[in-house]
């Protein structure tokens, strides 16, 4: 069963969109090792995984958190705060580490091998892939006011306003849609 929804068109958003609601809900999405053996799977960074201890856990969530940190403060200025300092450190160390082993086996399949490191490196490489590229000035946060999830706006017009419209986009234009029915009934009460 999927359960992640992949919206944001970079893997470093996508894990940083893991984390939901961040300023009302804060709804976590990979609340154990198990469910980030479920997502790195549904992002296809690697086949299997293998099992995860809490502490490869725990290194995913603060990368998570650093990504998120540090593409929201981009560019830095002069003299960025500690915390983004922090959170271009831990994004720079776990882009050196190993990227998984891509590989075909004999009937053209492609393999996928690694663990958190190169999970880690995969991630965090797309984070400075990111806001070094001529595509950061087109990241941008979900127009819903209560989400918080970032994307890469690849839309021709450069126009698109949601992080996806199943979850946001459908929500807010049934809430427009019913203000203005609202407004319409009064109108013609008053009338």
């Amino acid at each position: 069963m999927d359960e992640f929804v992949f919206v944001s068109g970079r893997l470093c958003l996508e894990l940083a969109g893991t984390k939901l609601w961040r300023r009302t809900l804060r709804t976590e999405l990979l609340g154990s090792p198990e469910d980030l053996r479920r997502w790195v799977h549904q992002a296809e960074l690697v086949d299997d995984l293998g099992p995860v201890d809490n502490r490869g856990w725990e290194r995913v969530l603060r990368l998570r958190e650093a990504v998120y940190t540090l593409v929201r403060s981009w560019p830095l200025g002069d003299h960025p705060d500690t915390d983004v300092r922090d959170a271009l450190a831990e994004v720079n160390e776990a882009a050196r580490l190993p990227l998984p082993r891509h590989q075909l086996d004999g009937a053209g399949r492609l393999t996928r091998t690694g663990g958190i490191d190169e999970v880690l490196a995969s991630v965090a490489r797309d984070a400075v892939d990111l806001v070094s590229s001529t595509l950061f000035h087109r990241m941008k946060e979900c127009a819903n006011p209560d989400c918080t999830r970032l994307f890469v706006d690849l839309s021709h017009s450069g126009a698109r306003r949601w992080c996806g419209m199943a979850e946001c986009g459908n929500r807010q234009k049934a809430a427009r849609h019913r203000e203005r029915k609202k407004r319409h009934a009064t109108a013609e009460q008053a009338s």
